[in-house]
């Protein structure tokens, strides 16, 4: 970002969910960030963080669940996806998407 701060966190095995937690936190206080990118098994160990920025009405930067390799997408846990369940309950229908 010029000021030597990352913009990112490579997530393997060996990162503590706190570090992961941490980043989200510091990457949604930014004011240079639009848009945060966390796959969708990082964000289930951050679920409470993740659904709590979601609550917070804030919408940028927005945080967006994209699929990784490792974890099938499951689009009833993406807060994104709930939003579309929720003012277009038909669309998930059609998807084959049954949303609790």
């Amino acid at each position: 970002d010029g000021q030597g701060k990352k913009n990112f966190l490579v997530v393997d095995s060996k990162t503590h969910q706190r570090e992961i937690e941490d980043t989200f936190h510091e990457l949604t206080r930014r004011k240079d960030m639009a848009m945060v990118l966390i796959t969708q098994g990082c964000a289930e160990l951050i679920r409470k963080a993740v659904d709590e920025y979601g609550t917070s009405g804030q919408v940028v930067p927005t945080v967006l669940e994209i699929p990784s390799k490792e974890v099938p997408y499951d689009p009833r846990k993406d807060a994104i996806m709930q939003r579309v369940a929720f003012f277009m309950p038909s669309a998930m229908a059609s998807l084959g998407i049954d949303m609790p």
